[in-house]
Formats: C-alpha cells, sequence, structure tokens
C-alpha cells in the first residue's frame, strides 16, 4: 500500500515511532508521501526515510499524489477535522489516539468511511498486545469469575517533567491535557478487555495552574496550566462492576501492574515490558489447584515471536494492522467504534467532574 504520512514530528520519528516500524514493512508498505506544514522538518524527514515526494498542506497531499492510506499523527485538536478530510478524499485512515476531540467529528468519520468502504484504524495498539488478548480471553471465558472491579494506571508526569524534544506546551491547553494523551490508554485497556461500558463518574481539575519544563531544549519554560492536569474517573459496567482509571500528569514514578481485574474466583495483572521482571500477565486463582489458592503466569501462544515482533515495529504495529485487515478482509481490533466509546467515556468524564453526576453512555462497539 501507498501510504502518506500526516506530520513528521516526535510520534513519527522516534525509535519506537512509526516511521522505522514502517520502513520494516518494506514489503507490504510504501513510503509515498510525506506532510507537515514546517517545510524544513517535512523535507529532512522525507530524504531521511525515503519518501517519493513531500507536501506543507495537507489538501496538497491528497489532491496530488496517489496515496491510498494516511497516518494521522497530527496534535490531538486536529484529528477529527484532517481524519475526515482525509477520508473524504477516498484514503484509509490511521490515526492517533483519541480519534477525534468532539462526539460529532467521530460520528461523521465512521459514517463516512461506512459510505466509501473505507477503514479506520485509531490508536493505541494496546488491544493488539499478547497480555490484553489473554486477559479478554479468560475473562470472557470465566477463569476469573465474575469481574467486581478493576484498577487501571495509563499516567506519566507529563511531558514537561522529562526531555520532551519540542515545546510541550500545548499538552497543557484546553482540546489537549492527560486524559486524551494517556487515560485514553486505559479506557481502551478496560474496556477492550471487560467490554462497554454503562455510566461514568469523575473528579478532575488542575493540580498547578503555572507549571515549568523541567528539562529538553525547552527546559526552564513556563507553561500557564488551562486543561485538567489531574482526572480520576469510575465506570460501570452493569452488574455491580466497575473499573477506577486515571489520566493525569502527576504519575511521577509507580511499581503497581498496570492493569488489575478483580473477580470473584481470581485476579489478573497486566504489565508493560518496562516493569522490570513482572510477568507481563499473571493471574490468582482460588484453588488454582485443589485446595490450594496461588498466582500461576500463562503460557501465551508464540508469546516471543509476538512480542519480538511488536518490538521491532513499534508503533508501526498499528499501520501493520489496517494492511492484514484490509488483505484478510476483516474489521480490525483497533476499531473507530471502540475509539468513538473510549471518547464519549473521556467527555462525558469531564462532564461528570463539572456537573457532580454519573452520566450514562451511549456508544457501544
Amino acid at each position: 500500500m501507498k501510504f502518506g504520512v500526516l506530520g513528521t514530528g516526535v510520534i513519527a520519528t522516534s525509535a519506537r515511532g512509526y516511521l522505522n516500524g514502517m520502513m520494516r514493512l518494506a514489503g507490504d508498505v510504501v513510503l509515498e508521501a510525506a506532510c507537515d506544514p514546517v517545510a524544513d522538518r517535512v523535507k529532512q524527514v522525507a530524504d531521511q526515510y525515503g519518501f517519493k515526494t513531500h507536501y506543507s498542506a495537507l489538501s496538497e497531499m491528497l489532491e496530488r499524489s496517489d496515496v491510498e492510506a494516511v497516518v494521522n499523527l497530527t496534535p490531538i485538536p486536529f484529528h477529527g477535522q484532517t481524519c475526515l478530510e482525509i477520508l473524504d478524499s477516498g484514503r484509509h485512515v490511521i490515526v492517533e489516539k483519541p480519534i477525534a476531540t468532539t462526539m460529532a467529528e467521530a460520528d461523521e468519520m465512521i459514517r463516512l468511511a461506512r459510505e466509501r468502504k473505507l477503514t479506520i484504524v485509531v490508536a493505541p495498539p494496546n488491544m493488539l498486545h499478547p497480555n490484553r488478548q489473554e486477559a479478554r480471553r479468560l475473562v470472557a471465558e470465566g477463569q476469573i469469575g465474575r469481574v467486581a472491579f478493576a484498577r487501571v494506571r495509563s499516567s506519566h508526569g507529563g511531558p514537561a517533567s522529562g526531555n520532551w524534544p519540542l515545546d510541550p506546551t500545548w499538552f497543557y491547553q484546553e482540546g489537549s491535557g492527560p486524559l486524551f494523551d494517556m487515560g485514553v490508554y486505559g479506557i481502551h485497556d478496560i474496556t477492550g478487555i471487560v467490554g462497554p461500558a454503562k455510566r461514568v463518574v469523575a473528579f478532575s481539575g488542575i493540580t498547578d495552574p503555572v507549571r515549568f519544563v523541567r528539562g529538553g531544549p525547552f527546559k526552564g519554560k513556563k507553561i500557564d496550566v488551562t486543561a485538567d492536569d489531574n482526572t480520576l474517573l469510575m465506570l460501570d459496567f452493569g452488574d455491580s462492576a466497575f473499573a477506577v482509571i486515571d489520566g493525569t500528569f502527576n504519575v511521577n514514578a509507580a511499581k503497581a501492574p498496570q492493569v488489575e481485574i478483580f473477580g470473584r474466583a481470581g485476579t489478573i495483572n497486566l504489565n508493560n515490558e518496562l516493569q522490570g521482571e513482572a510477568p507481563l500477565i499473571e493471574v490468582f486463582r482460588l484453588d488454582a489447584l485443589p485446595g490450594l489458592d496461588g498466582w500461576i503466569t500463562p503460557r501465551i501462544r508464540d508469546l516471543d515471536a509476538r512480542m519480538a515482533r511488536m518490538r521491532e515495529l513499534g508503533r508501526g504495529i498499528v499501520v501493520d494492522h489496517l494492511v492484514q485487515s484490509l488483505r484478510d478482509g476483516v474489521a480490525p481490533i483497533l476499531s473507530a467504534e471502540h475509539a468513538r466509546h473510549a471518547l464519549e467515556i473521556m467527555i462525558k468524564a469531564i462532564g461528570s467532574a463539572r456537573s457532580g453526576l454519573a452520566l450514562s453512555l451511549d456508544t457501544t462497539f
């Protein structure tokens, strides 16, 4: 497939970013066109990665190139508008999370894709991870009994707290913030494993109205925080099953599992590869052996090969997922419908925090 890439910043060019992974998919992926309004950057990236051509405006790339799909790596506030333009031109879309920032944009994207018979794939790639897929299977099969509640951690200290190579100000402004940037991971995790939620209730606010960049080329820069930087939400899945998720720029360090799912007959812990020697998945079972409770580490089929593939491709695994979905004629796991459900949760979490009410969710997937 001939791909265009819209946005050539850090997410595109980092070591585990999209472009390095796409280059490793050379048998399936052609780097046809790069697009970015920063003219010097897009030319440099196009030359470095071997794009056939480059543009400074999306409309020019869509009009003049013969790309078949576009990887949309624009900042969060632009996702919806640019995806609609891409779909309207007849191209498939991969978009970084979240799918959009309004439900109207997400709804229109899904409608347009169905009308034009196009496919949308939406990051994050969480549900492609073998441990997430195994957790989903275990929950569906009742291996830990009826799910009672879950704790999900998907936050970090924020881009201003580390060595972010670009100006991190926009992460802290209205239209962005840690809920859209980081909380979305945890929302995708738990809904991907347990299923769609029915209600959301949340607390949200700004912990520090001013932040200073701690490292990198913008060290010392003052940032006025206008987007909530501290959100905790609870999901109600029905039948007294709940989940607590954080979306905050206040987690400077943590040792707990990323995801803990507590069922009436056991527990599932999910970790990532950065958490030392912790297994990717651990399961506690009542009566793991007759009369003996205990922790076990499930054997996941082809785990080493699958994880090696994910490490090799980095964020490019999302591109591979689109290619494979189209080749096999199946709906993607990273679907626009799932992403729309996650977006509704985030929007209504803020609404709940402002109103003090638990709000019902209308979408599913």
